[in-house]
């Protein structure tokens, strides 16, 4: 064997990945190192074998077809992982398992013409196993940070960005459909004295528990809840109409006493309540929604002036009229 024969064995079995050529009879003449550590079969079994008899698997059913069109046709094929995971039986010893792990692969098949009337083709397989399990770290690190920054941490509901955003897309789809939208401001009510009696961690505890008693309330997709910040949360409700929205506060408040939390402090119970305000856009009367969240926190307002632990709907044509200013502390 020439020098150079040496040095070229040398580099095919010393590249990171399969090198298999076949013949127009699909004969192996070519099976390199990283095909013996990947497969557990040696060159010297694998030579003059047909490819698909080589393994005690048979390869898939699209190589095999891939492979054929390469060599009755001259066509370049590609098998990349996205759509065919492992066409080879070929696996690795991943250090977290005790068995061996199919490799998830890419292979081109190309056609390297030996004489006027036969062809070889050449097999390249490449381990995409690393890159794949990256881009689940990815994906995964991706999905996270996304949650991250539409969640508020303590209540798991959504964050005032989210809604933000969300509300804005839920009032176009309102004027584009011609569908009613109701927005509700809640509070709890006197938090800042339960608090100040109970101390924060209790009051983080009283947050989680209302913002989960509010969450078993909705039911539709459509439907959001957030954290508008502090102790108040903001509701949008699509297809909901003014009638069917203060029935659906009263639910929201019952919903919350049935907790049935002790809260000493309270000017309004003896227990944790919520104050509700409430607005809905009806595409039948209304023209002018930029006042839509100004209407429902007006109406919160009017629902502590007037005792708290109830909800006050404000129609968002008297507001666009009016512009009430009742702020009680």
């Amino acid at each position: 064997m020439s020098a150079i024969e040496i040095n070229q064995s040398r580099i095919l079995d010393n590249i990171t990945i399969g090198l298999v050529a076949v013949d127009s009879e699909e004969k192996i003449l070519l099976w390199n190192a990283w095909m013996e550590r990947h497969s557990g079969i040696a060159a010297q079994e694998a030579l003059n074998k047909r490819i698909d008899e080589v393994f005690a698997t048979p390869p898939s059913s699209a190589f095999l077809a891939a492979l054929r069109n390469t060599v009755s046709y001259g066509l370049p094929a590609v098998l990349s992982n996205a759509l065919h995971r492992s066409p080879l039986p070929l696996f690795t010893l991943d250090e977290s398992f005790t068995e061996p792990v199919a490799i998830h692969q890419s292979i081109t098949i190309t056609s390297i013409p030996a004489n006027e009337d036969k062809r070889f083709c050449l097999i390249q397989i490449t381990d995409s196993s690393t890159s794949i399990r990256r881009e689940k770290m990815l994906r995964s690190h991706s999905e996270v940070l996304k949650k991250d920054a539409t969640t508020d941490s303590l209540t798991g509901l959504y964050n005032r960005r989210f809604f933000d955003e969300h509300y804005k897309i839920s009032l176009g789809q309102a004027i584009r459909q011609k569908h009613p939208l109701s927005i509700f401001m809640v509070d709890i009510d006197f938090f800042k004295q339960y608090n100040d009696y109970y101390g924060h961690p209790a009051g983080d505890k009283i947050l989680i528990q209302v913002a989960s008693a509010l969450k078993s309330q909705i039911s539709r997709s459509s439907d959001m809840l957030a954290r508008y910040g502090g102790e108040e949360f903001v509701l949008v409700l699509p297809n909901m109409t003014e009638e069917h929205g203060k029935q659906f506060a009263e639910k929201l408040i019952a919903a919350v006493n049935h907790l049935q939390l002790p809260h000493l402090k309270s000017k309004a119970e003896q227990r944790i309540s919520i104050s509700i305000g409430l607005s809905t856009y009806d595409p039948n009367k209304h023209r002018e929604v930029s006042a839509l969240i100004d209407a429902a926190d007006t109406a919160l307002y009017k629902a502590k002036q007037q005792g708290r632990n109830q909800a006050c709907f404000l129609a968002l044509d008297t507001l666009l009229t009016h512009r009430l200013q009742i702020r009680p502390s």
